[in-house]
């Protein structure tokens, strides 16, 4: 059996409820299939999307009723938290229950404290929300004063601060949890950015990236195994040249040239490279892996995927 932190990529999700609700059936079995195998699964998933979508219609809402207030991204993204786990307890309980299998499942809502100087406040970078025309981004950068970047030809998206994780606030509850037998849903868009002040905990505008989250997670569980799940089944190197190849295994020394080389995409296939190095780095016994959701039970059993170890 193994300890296992597992990440799921945005495609494992929807861009509005409805649909979320009909992937989750599918990434549900992925996950369903690990926990079969006897594995300890602690979940974590992104909320790019998702965040953005309540953040906005949060602000249309408060811009037409003066009586609805507007609503900051922290509880943007509490709120998001809560959704997307309970579509996720639903279908991998729906899913457990269909195996025989008897075990609770359970959404952590999740404080990250980040550092109040992160460089990244002053250079924003993480995409969040819909996809607008260079003509509508221009016009709203205007109107708010938001910074938006086109995002790999599919359009223009707002970005905003995206600091590195520093101490998961709720771990405790996560470990007891977890060492208890239930599956646990946790650190959800890389859990709410919080910073540490005189009077307590206070929110910060950002998004917090969730690989680089759930690496500190896996860390702090001890957990056997980091499992990253994108798009792809494995990390290409020369992605969308003549030469582009795959990999199957990666030393730390050699992801960390790789990187140097400029192989891997910001804000692509970058970040979690980096999850998987911070991860290793601190747990060399453990390993990371990198695959697609429809991958995950024959990545776990060395059948694919691109292991990353020291």
């Amino acid at each position: 059996m193994s300890r296992i932190v597992l990440a799921l990529g945005g495609n494992a999700l929807g861009n509005t409820p409805q649909k979320q609700l009909e992937l989750v059936k599918s990434t549900s079995r992925s996950i369903a299939d690990l926990i079969e195998s006897g594995n300890e699964v602690i979940v974590v998933h992104g909320n790019g999307p998702q965040v953005g979508m309540i953040h906005l219609a949060m602000s249309i809402a408060a811009n037409q009723d003066e009586k609805i207030p507007g609503m900051p991204y922290p509880e943007c993204g509490a709120m998001s938290q809560g959704y997307i786990g309970y579509h996720l307890q639903q279908a991998i309980g729906r899913e457990l229950r269909l195996r025989k299998i008897e075990k609770n499942v359970a959404t952590v809502i999740s404080q990250v404290i980040v550092d109040k100087t992160d460089p990244a406040f002053k250079n924003p970078t993480k995409p969040v929300g819909r996809f607008y025309s260079k003509e509508e981004a221009d016009r709203l950068a205007a109107e708010s004063g938001a910074t938006f970047m086109e995002d790999a030809g599919r359009g223009y998206r707002q970005v905003i601060a995206s600091p590195d994780p520093r101490k998961i606030v709720e771990i405790e509850t996560v470990k007891t949890l977890t060492e208890n037998g239930n599956v646990v849903i946790t650190v959800g868009g890389g859990g709410i950015p919080i910073i540490e002040t005189q009077d307590g905990y206070s929110g910060v505008m950002a998004v917090i990236d969730k690989d680089k989250s759930a690496a500190l997670l896996a860390t702090e569980l001890e957990a056997d195994v980091l499992m990253i799940l994108t798009a792809v089944d494995k990390v290409c190197l020369d992605y969308n040249k003549e030469t582009q190849c795959e990999v199957d295994e990666m030393s730390l020394s050699e992801a960390k040239e790789y990187m140097s080389q400029g192989q891997f995409a910001p804000g692509s296939m970058l970040p979690k490279v980096e999850a998987c190095i911070s991860f290793i780095e601190k747990n060399p016994k453990g390993k990371a892996l990198i695959s697609s959701l429809e991958s995950a039970k024959p990545a776990i059993e060395g059948k694919t995927g691109t292991v990353i170890t020291a």
